[in-house]
């Protein structure tokens, strides 16, 4: 099924560059343009860890409309969620086995994936890490945040929010599941150290709806205190009729660590207080652009990302929300033809 939406690509603008790629230990701000059409009929094969959520649906989307846009084919497999390293290491062979393959984008389920194929891989193609971390060594190029500055970006919210003398803040943190979110839970924990923002609970758990709302709805019961719950973004979203079931929706406070169009339409009607986003759609853009300029051989910074911004009610209007979300009510995409009809 072909997307009916195309939304232009962006202008130069801001975006974070490594320099020198994957070694430079913070990045620095740099301009974005993106990338030229193709001189020639590239086929580019995507590996990710799913596309059953909005998250990843974005991603999905930016890749499809840049590829449109640049005249490229691109392919799609998905391994089925983070638990399944076996599934992705075989999409990788059978992309790179592939002949008429070109380039390799990998969202990883595992940091070292396939560190030592994909080594010798890149020796006859690119291979690109977006999204997720994956191990340096063996890649041309990297498209992503650090998820870290995301718990960071949370936690610099909630002190804003609460300067000033007073009782503790007493809240609640959903990181989500442990093996993904150490880094976010250091991260947040690292911007609040100092204020008066206390972690009363913290709650790890699957980011499924229904897990999120049992453990939010179990610390509810154990905490009657709190001013604000703070975490993963299927918390926040069931967070909103939780609180309202319980009448508490206009006592505690909710801010999400990242966004999705759920918790978009929470900010807009004031009950999410706040969530970072890093641009998963134009991460996907940028991925196909990044492919595209190593494969026709021209200059291009090869570690880059979105830079976060934090999203409030306040400044949503100055939010260029495709960067973010695709549009409603759209399928993923899984092969896209430069001459299939739009």
């Amino acid at each position: 099924m072909a997307w009916s939406v195309v939304v232009a690509p962006v202008a130069a603008q801001p975006i974070l560059s490594w320099e020198p790629p994957f070694m430079a230990p913070a990045p620095v701000r740099a301009e974005y343009t993106p990338a030229a059409p193709a001189r020639q009929s590239w086929v580019l094969c995507v590996v990710v860890p799913h596309i059953k959520d909005a998250y990843w649906l974005g991603v999905n989307y930016g890749m499809v409309e840049e590829a449109r846009r640049l005249r490229v084919e691109v392919r799609f497999a998905e391994a089925g969620g983070y638990a399944q390293l076996a599934v992705q290491r075989a999409q990788i062979q059978a992309c790179a086995s592939d002949r008429r393959v070109h380039a390799l984008i990998i969202g990883a389920v595992s940091h070292d994936v396939m560190t030592p194929y994909l080594r010798q891989l890149t020796a006859r193609m690119p291979v690109i890490g977006t999204v997720n971390a994956i191990d340096d060594v063996g890649i041309s190029g990297k498209v992503g945040v650090d998820w870290d500055d995301m718990g960071q970006a949370a936690g610099r919210f909630l002190v804003r929010q609460t300067r000033g003398d007073g009782p503790p803040v007493q809240v609640a943190w959903f990181p989500g599941p442990h093996s993904v979110s150490e880094g976010v839970d250091r991260a947040f924990r690292q911007a609040i150290a100092g204020s008066r923002v206390v972690i009363r609970r913290t709650a790890w758990g699957d980011t499924g709806k229904a897990v999120q709302r049992n453990l939010l709805q179990q610390v509810l019961d154990d905490h009657k205190d709190l001013d604000f719950v703070v975490g993963n973004a299927l918390m926040a979203e069931a967070a909103i009729s939780v609180l309202r079931e319980r009448g508490l929706q206009d006592r505690i406070g909710i801010v999400s660590t990242y966004f999705t169009p759920a918790v978009h339409r929470g900010i807009l009607r004031g009950r999410i207080l706040a969530a970072p986003t890093d641009a998963p759609v134009l991460q996907g853009r940028m991925s196909i652009g990044l492919a595209v300029d190593l494969l026709e051989r021209r200059p291009t910074r090869r570690h880059i990302g979105p830079v976060i911004r934090t999203v409030e009610q306040g400044n949503l209007g100055e939010l260029h929300i495709d960067e973010s979300l695709p549009p409603p009510l759209l399928m993923p995409q899984f092969h896209h033809r430069p001459d299939a009809a739009n």
